[in-house]
């Protein structure tokens, strides 16, 4: 049986948690709507996504990463 104050520290846990995913949930929906409204403006999402994913890499992936995409590419003769 759980004692009263493990339970209590639990259900805080919970309910922070809880509150965070909601948290999450609205920055979500933030993000979303920036997509959208870039898109309205002329942008295309897909490649803002993509150009996100990048610079959040850390340099030496993203160039280790480039260097791969140029290998495969050159071995499939797409220069």
């Amino acid at each position: 049986m759980i004692d009263t104050v493990t339970a209590d520290q639990l259900r805080l846990f919970l309910e922070r948690i809880e509150r965070l995913e909601e948290e999450k949930k609205g920055v979500s929906d933030d993000i979303r709507d920036t997509y959208k409204e870039a898109q309205v403006n002329g942008y295309d999402p897909k490649i803002m996504r993509q150009i996100v994913k990048l610079r959040a890499m850390q340099p030496d992936d993203r160039r280790e990463m480039e260097a791969i995409l140029q290998t495969y590419m050159d071995a499939l003769g797409h220069n």
